[in-house]
């Protein structure tokens, strides 16, 4: 395993280790799924440590492609950390995290207290 459970505003949360391997397919999106299934989460954190180099370059269409595979199995899935170097390069990651945080699949969060945050308004 490589993660553990953590509770986030009342909610089992799939917290994965940041020095896990990294998400760079949509078979390793399934991994942690599997995971988050197993151990009854129904949210899924995954640190930006853990995603693989090209993630944030929205033309690779990674991100896509593993964030599809959470929304698919019905798993939120929140993007934990700074990726504030990643934005000021990129307009259309700006918009696909100003978008996506106003959903409830995915969301791009600072740090664990943001995410609680945005759980317990739901």
């Amino acid at each position: 395993m490589s993660g553990r459970v953590v509770e986030l505003a009342g909610l089992r949360a799939w917290l994965c280790d940041p020095e896990g391997p990294p998400l760079a397919s949509d078979s390793d999106a399934a991994d942690v799924v599997g995971e988050a299934f197993a151990n009854a989460a129904p949210i899924v954190v995954v640190p930006v440590a853990r995603l693989a180099p090209g993630f944030l370059d929205l033309r690779t269409r990674l991100a896509g492609e593993v964030l599809q595979k959470f929304v698919n199995y019905r798993r939120q899935v929140a993007i934990l950390g700074d990726i504030t170097e990643a934005l000021r390069t990129s307009g259309a990651l700006c918009d696909f995290v100003r978008e996506s945080n106003r959903g409830r699949s995915v969301w791009f969060v600072p740090d664990l207290a943001a995410l609680e945050a945005k759980l317990a308004r739901r």
